[in-house]
């Protein structure tokens, strides 16, 4: 077979400056990862500036002699982040891994003398080529290019063993099968469920980052679905696999599970949390038709509250997960309040309502699961009517100006506080809550004397 040859236009010329460096001083440099993979298998993918990762003949120390500023970022591991004209490159020195005794890295680590060592301990094909700088042309000694032509995901010798060495590879090829719309191939496939019990020691942040990046592909549903079929989402989202099977009722093309999945895909793959949301958003319907079956046995499938219960698991998993608390309240925030049904019968108030529990800055990623959800649900064609003129009616209410939050209203707790000698506490808290409501239904009340009035009358009812 002819040697691959990468078009140098396709490249950078900093590249070409940086790669000089390493010849003028007798060592060998080639561009590895994921940015040659893509660049091999799409004519018309442009990297980023810093998207380049090197393998070299040089050690650490050389590296860091050759060039004025590095960063020590994996020096044990052979690994110096190279600041070189601008850029940030990742430099790591041909090497050989040992033994894997933990199912995470290599018990120990030694330095190589040729790219074919290097590329031999690499997970997949399409990820175990090599771009020589000087030549151009791909070392490629396990067949990445034939896979990438085939749109195979094949591991490096054995699957099994390439998976026992670190649990998180069986994850890694359902992410690329999702981002590159390629087959995880049969033997390799098969060898996931070999290697499930060492997928379970992985640490939760890593299994969280892959999650994540899972979120920024094309189709989620693609990598997630082989996740399913080779028992991986069993252990990262279980309650996500319990509503495969589950059918809806006649207005939903799609099970519980598959719905969830067309969501996440329709949502902004630029906004990974929207599109977790979009995932999760219906998990707590499983369990609100058991509640509704065992009062009702007879009755079709309703899921009632199943926003509220779903609310509480998204919280459990993303705790499982160990999301930041900032991340997980978003997520929740959004599974809570995406089953709204606005109609035009909709009070002013009702719609203050809405932006108050919402919050009026989270209102457009709300409306844009709400869309991502409307996709999902495999029978509705467009953009939904409703939704344009809600968001007509918001924008009007936010031009007048109108109370929406007890920071809106025309007194607050310190005036309270000295007009009826009251002290802090919960009471506080009651009374501006109930003065917010009364405002939303009628905004011309915020006024500072009709408010000590409303709150003389609730008081006077405690």
């Amino acid at each position: 077979m002819a040697d691959t040859v990468l078009d140098r236009a396709r490249l950078p010329g900093v590249l070409f400056r940086f790669a000089d460096v390493f010849h003028k001083a007798g060592e060998q440099v080639y561009l590895v990862g994921g940015t040659l993979r893509d660049l091999l298998h799409k004519a018309e993918y442009t990297p980023g500036e810093d998207d380049f990762d090197f393998a070299t003949s040089a050690q650490p120390g050389k590296v860091q002699k050759l060039f004025k500023r590095t960063i020590p970022t994996g020096i044990q591991h052979g690994t110096v982040t190279v600041l070189f004209s601008g850029h940030s490159f990742e430099v790591t020195t041909f090497r050989a891994d040992g033994h894997y005794s933990d199912g995470r890295r290599p018990d120990l680590v030694s330095f190589a003398t040729s790219i074919d060592e290097d590329v031999r301990r690499r997970d997949f094909t399409i990820n175990a080529m090599a771009l020589d700088l000087k030549k151009l042309v791909v070392v490629d000694l396990f067949g990445g290019m034939e896979d990438l032509r085939a749109g195979l995901i094949r591991a490096v010798g054995d699957p099994l063993e390439r998976f026992l060495e670190d649990g998180l590879r069986p994850l890694r090829a359902c992410r690329f099968a999702g981002k590159l719309g390629l087959t995880i191939e049969r033997e390799t496939f098969n060898a996931i469920r070999g290697a499930l019990h060492v997928f379970r020691q992985v640490a939760v942040e890593r299994v969280r980052e892959e999650l994540l990046k899972i979120m920024a592909v094309p189709e989620p549903s693609v990598a997630l679905e082989a996740m399913r079929k080779s028992g991986l989402l069993d252990i990262v989202l279980p309650e996500l696999v319990a509503g495969y099977g589950i059918e809806q009722n006649e207005y939903h093309k799609y099970d519980i599970y598959y719905h969830n999945l067309a969501s996440c895909d329709a949502a902004d793959s630029t906004r990974p949390l929207i599109r977790l949301a979009a995932l999760l958003h219906d998990i707590g319907k499983v369990r609100a038709r058991k509640s509704a079956l065992q009062r009702n046995p007879g009755a079709d499938a309703v899921f009632y509250n199943h926003e509220v219960i779903g609310a509480r698991m998204t919280d459990r998993v993303l705790r499982r997960l160990r999301f930041s608390n900032n991340d997980r309240f978003y997520i929740i925030h959004l599974v809570k309040h995406h089953m709204f049904h606005y109609t035009d019968e909709w009070t002013d108030g009702a719609v203050r309502r809405l932006m108050r529990n919402v919050g009026v800055e989270l209102l457009p990623d709300l409306f844009a699961l709400r869309r991502a959800d409307r996709i999902g649900n495999g029978k509705k064609q467009g953009p939904a009517q409703s939704l344009k003129k809600l968001s007509r009616r918001i924008e009007k209410i936010k031009e007048a100006e109108n109370a929406i939050t007890v920071r809106d209203l025309k007194v607050n707790g310190r005036v309270l506080m000295e007009r009826f000698s009251l002290g802090p506490g919960p009471l506080i808290g009651d009374i501006l809550d109930y003065l917010l409501e009364q405002i939303l239904d009628d905004p011309e009340k915020n006024e500072p004397e009709e408010l000590i009035r409303l709150a003389e009358a609730f008081i006077a009812l405690e």
